[in-house]
């Protein structure tokens, strides 16, 4: 696969010059609780990037629950973590790739092409027996250009511009319980965007939490058209992440985020709301 490594890779990686590991565990609700593991232990070398602290912007009345980070205070926290442009960044997390993979995207956005998600996670990295230490180093500070990749994003406006078009795909990555609308737990308003289909990113993954490779990943988007515009979005931004990966691996190439996702479109009166089974 072209944008997971696996845990053996990543250990030959440790104390790499060019490398930096990028330690992404969140628990949405606690906080705090990524930044105090990563404290107690992580893998040697590694530094923390916080979800909501450095990979998002202060919650505002759109932009959904997790906004994207401004481009100027994006490229100075990964400046400051040491990670330049021509860094091989690595990525995980504890949370099935997801919090990683909101780093993964980003850094593409900006227009960083080496960057990775590691395969399994953090606890199977501890249960292979893979080194672990609770020493934080200060990576050295570098410099951090930004090219953006505009066509990687869509807005809501964008959204609501693609409804009901022939030619697009709008991929909704959260449980089928909250696609349907038969639960909320989260945001203020239940139910999906119409005309989107369920994907569910945790599908994306194996019983045992590896990545499915490329030809199952393929097989979980068999029924979609490679010639259309897919907009994949979840409840905030994050977890349709995972899915946008996938569906690279499985050969898509025109894949674009939505990533206000439902918490932004809910945040417009009047944006249409549908639930049940499309």
């Amino acid at each position: 696969m072209n944008n997971i490594v696996s845990m053996a890779w990543v250990k030959e990686q440790i104390g790499a010059p060019d490398v930096v590991i990028a330690d992404c565990r969140f628990v949405l609700g606690k906080p705090m609780t990524g930044r105090e593991a990563y404290e107690a232990s992580h893998i040697p070398g590694a530094v923390y990037l916080d979800l909501e602290k450095d990979l998002s912007a202060p919650v505002d009345e759109h932009g959904g629950r997790h906004p994207l980070p401004d481009i100027f205070d994006l490229t100075v926290a990964l400046s400051r973590a040491g990670i330049g442009n021509e860094t091989k960044v690595v990525a995980y997390d504890d949370q099935g790739g997801a919090m990683a993979s909101r780093l993964w995207w980003l850094l593409k956005y900006l227009g960083h092409e080496q960057v990775y998600v590691m395969d399994e996670g953090f606890a199977a990295w501890v249960n292979a027996g893979h080194p672990l230490t609770d020493e934080i180093v200060e990576p050295a500070p570098t410099k951090f250009l930004a090219v953006v990749e505009h066509t990687m994003l869509v807005e809501m406006d964008q959204v609501q511009e693609q409804l009901g078009r022939e030619d697009v795909t709008l991929i909704d990555s959260r449980e089928a319980p909250r696609y349907r609308g038969e639960v909320e737990p989260i945001d203020r308003v239940a139910g999906h965007i119409p005309g989107a289909i369920n994907r569910f990113w945790k599908d994306g993954l194996t019983a045992s939490g590896s990545w499915k490779d490329a030809a199952d990943q393929a097989e979980r988007f068999a029924d979609l058209d490679k010639n259309r515009e897919l907009i994949v979005y979840c409840g905030s931004g994050v977890t349709a992440t995972p899915n946008v990966i996938a569906l690279q691996e499985a050969g898509f190439t025109n894949v674009r985020l939505y990533a206000g996702s439902w918490s932004d479109w809910i945040s417009y009166e009047g944006n249409p709301i549908a639930t049940g089974e499309e």
